[in-house]
């Protein structure tokens, strides 16, 4: 029986650690995206569409306020890029959500790349 995957990446931009631990089991993907060190932020869930319907996945917000609008917005993303239940987590200390936004997705894009490259490699 396989266990879940874990992935962790970071970036440095501005003179700003950005980090992501990515957990992958066989039905879902948990990531935290955070500046400076390793928290729980602003958490939401996706739940990918089927494959019958059109449009984007559907999210929540599960804890928190704060970064409401990047959480969904990663979440909805990798549930649809990786047709599972997605939850992200998003915790900013001083930047705000559109200055740390591309710099969480080049990270999301590294830890799903990184998990493509693993599974092409095993097959």
């Amino acid at each position: 029986m396989e266990r879940a995957k874990v992935i962790k990446e970071e970036l440095i931009e501005k003179d700003t650690r950005f980090l992501a631990v990515y957990v992958e089991a066989k039905n879902s993907c948990l990531i935290m995206l955070s500046e400076q060190e390793d928290k729980l932020g602003t958490l939401a869930i996706a739940v990918p569409k089927p494959k019958d319907l059109l449009g984007p996945a559907t999210s929540s917000v599960l804890l928190g306020d704060k970064h409401a609008i990047s959480a969904r917005m990663f979440a909805e993303y990798v549930a649809s890029k990786k047709e599972k239940i997605a939850l992200v987590s998003v915790y900013l200390d001083k930047l705000t959500e559109m200055q740390a936004q591309a710099f969480f997705m080049k990270l999301l894009e590294k830890v799903i790349r990184v998990e493509g490259e693993k599974e092409a490699a095993a097959t």
